[in-house]
Order: structure tokens, then C-alpha cells, then sequence
């Protein structure tokens, strides 16, 4: 744990891969400070040893070692928990939809008027974009990209920048999307407020993060 930024993100995926709530780990490692010892959820956290700038944390799940680190006091003396902050980084969003996999839909479940719709495919063909003139009077780059899991295929209705995002061959994980059908043929919509992202691209750091 090198810097402010490694720090968040390893306690990031700590609360992630132990399901404990982000707030509640930072409390924990507060009074664990304070008090050498604390709990949070199934873990245990214990002080080893301070310096003039850090604190040596150790974290236990019954009897088994979870990890041990030095944490910075600048970092525990934050007014606001920067644990929460980070778990909108594409790494852990990832990591949170991997943990929730025994949840995760196929496309075969897939039915016309589903909303929050998480899955995770293979991209199989990136038409040439469209350029379409939209409702807002504006002209915007669309292509109904045919992706597919074991259970069959739909096609991803993307938008501007996130054609170039991805590739054939990739594996997406796809978040909050919505299924609807256009012109008689099922689809996949993602909105402003769902995500995509390259597994590919991913799994290198996630391989790090599991390291730890």
C-alpha cells in the first residue's frame, strides 16, 4: 500500500469481497485506532503498531489472517468516508456485480419491459454506426451491437462514445440496462444511468487486487 489511492481502493474491495458496509469498515479502522481492537460484520480489526504518520492494521475472519497494512492518520482523520467515494470506480462496480453473481440474468431470461437488467455477455459483431438526428435536435452515432452468453443472443443498442469502447471478441458486463423491443426485434437499452464495462480490461487489475 503505497499511496492514499491503493489504500482506498484495497479497503474498497475488502467491503466488497467480505460484504460488509463501507462505512462501517471505516468506523471500525477509526476505533480499532483508538481502541486497538474492533468488529465489523464477520471481521476483526486490530491495531499492531503506530508510526508518527501511520497505523498497522490487522483484519481476521474467525481464525484465518484477511490481510494486514499500514494506513496513513490523514486517511483516518478524513471528515467523510473516501471508502463510499471509491466504490463507484468501473474496478469495483465489477467486483460488486461478480460477488452478486448467483444473480446475474441470461439472455434467455430476458422479457420486453425489464428494468435494472445486469448481464454479462461476449460481443460477437460491431456493425458500422448510424448517424441519426435524435429528439433533441441533435445528431448522435448509434449501432445495434449482437452480443451473446450461453443462452442466446440480443442485440445492445449503444450510443456515441461506447461503440468505440469495445471490441469484437470482448466480454462487457452490462449494469442497469433496460430490454424493449424496436421494430418487432428484442433489444437491450443502456440509459444515463447504466454502465458498461470491458471484463478484459478488468480482469488484469482485479488479479492485483486479489494478490493483495
Amino acid at each position: 500500500m503505497r499511496n492514499k489511492a491503493s489504500t482506498i481502493e484495497y479497503l474498497a474491495f475488502l467491503s466488497i469481497k467480505h460484504e460488509v458496509d463501507p462505512d462501517k469498515l471505516f468506523d471500525a479502522l477509526i476505533s480499532a485506532g483508538e481502541n486497538q481492537k474492533s468488529r465489523c460484520g464477520g471481521l476483526s480489526i486490530e491495531c499492531r503498531g503506530k508510526t508518527q504518520d501511520k497505523a498497522i492494521f490487522l483484519i481476521m475472519k474467525e481464525c484465518r489472517v484477511i490481510a494486514q497494512f499500514p494506513v496513513s492518520r490523514a486517511f483516518l482523520s478524513e471528515g467523510r468516508n473516501p471508502i463510499k467515494g471509491f466504490m463507484k470506480n468501473d474496478l469495483i462496480r465489477h467486483l460488486v456485480k461478480k460477488n452478486r453473481e448467483s444473480h446475474r440474468l441470461l439472455i434467455k431470461d430476458l422479457q420486453t419491459g425489464m428494468n435494472h437488467v445486469n448481464l454479462k455477455a461476449k460481443v460477437l459483431e460491431i456493425p458500422r454506426p448510424k448517424r441519426v438526428l435524435t429528439r433533441f435536435g441533435n445528431y448522435a452515432s448509434v449501432a445495434n451491437v449482437l452480443i451473446a452468453d450461453e443462452t442466446g443472443t440480443i442485440k445492445l443498442c449503444l450510443w456515441n462514445e461506447r461503440i468505440n469502447s469495445i471490441s469484437t471478441g470482448d466480454t462487457i458486463q452490462i449494469e442497469n440496462a433496460r430490454t424493449l423491443t424496436f421494430r418487432g426485434e428484442r433489444q437491450l437499452s443502456i440509459g444515463k444511468n447504466g454502465t458498461l464495462s470491458n471484463v478484459d480490461n478488468l480482469s488484469l487489475q482485479l488479479k492485483e487486487l486479489q494478490s493483495l
